[in-house]
């Protein structure tokens, strides 16, 4: 799956790559997470645009969000089928700027975050699925579900879901929504090669959402490791222990 990504190509990279006409200006960022606003390029009029989207997918039909599940994945094995998305990926097919993403595994009882990019250090274009909601007093949402599929080999060692990543010379393919058979670009939703990605532990420290930094990239180390161990290892309780009272005691029990 795909439940945090990383962004920290600089601006004009990402344009000359994915080809939109705006020339944003936005921060590196280390740790995105559902509910945020993300960067989306998308195909208008044969033009493409760069837009910000909510990252969690909200159907046109729901009529309230608040009671509706955050969608921020859609499977490919089923998304031409699913009523969620299956307008969606005939009409509404773009792209999500990345530079990697992160997943966790469980090592010795604690879950350990992971940093998976492209093994040549290239941007990459998540798959997804974009709708946007209007409400009844006329509010509209951008919304945006990113597409997964079953691991390969290799990156299913850390989970059996990985996002679908969009080759630059399938970006046309995958955007144009002009036909609404959507049969060519399903052919596009597999997982990576094995050997496309690596990955290396990182700091816990992205678990906490409020984290956002460089520092977060950082590979793991022993000393690292040891260090979060330590904070994180809840302080022994130590029983009070009577004592006969003693001329010199006050007759509280000592903890040492």
């Amino acid at each position: 799956m795909c439940g945090r990504f990383v962004i920290t190509s600089p601006p004009a990279a990402l344009r000359q790559i994915f080809g939109y006409e705006e020339q944003p200006n936005f921060p590196p960022r280390h740790n995105i997470a559902p509910t945020q606003p993300i960067p989306v390029v998308l195909l208008d009029q044969d033009i493409r645009h760069f837009r910000l989207m909510r990252w969690g997918f909200i159907p046109a039909w729901v009529k309230d969000p608040r009671n509706f599940t955050l969608l921020i994945n859609a499977r490919s094995e089923s998304v031409h089928e699913k009523p969620a998305f299956k307008n969606a990926i005939r009409r509404r097919r773009v792209l999500v700027p990345a530079d990697g993403y992160y997943e966790w595994q469980v090592i010795d009882g604690r879950k350990r975050p992971f940093f998976i990019h492209r093994s040549d250090g290239a941007p990459l274009g998540f798959a997804a699925l974009a709708e946007t909601w209007c409400g009844p007093n006329g509010e509209e949402v951008d919304t945006v579900a990113i597409v997964t599929a079953a691991a390969s080999r290799d990156l299913a060692t850390l989970h059996h879901r990985v996002p679908v990543t969009i080759r630059p010379d399938d970006f046309a393919l995958w955007l144009d929504c002009r036909s609404d058979d959507p049969e060519e670009a399903l052919r596009l939703l597999v997982a990576p090669r094995e050997g496309e990605f690596a990955w290396y532990e990182v700091s816990t420290r992205v678990n906490t959402v409020a984290n956002d930094d460089e520092q977060l990239l950082l590979p793991m180390t022993a000393e690292l490791r040891a260090a979060e161990d330590a904070q994180r290892k809840p302080a022994k309780k130590v029983a009070s222990r009577k004592v006969s009272p003693a001329p010199a005691d006050d007759g509280q029990g000592s903890l040492f």
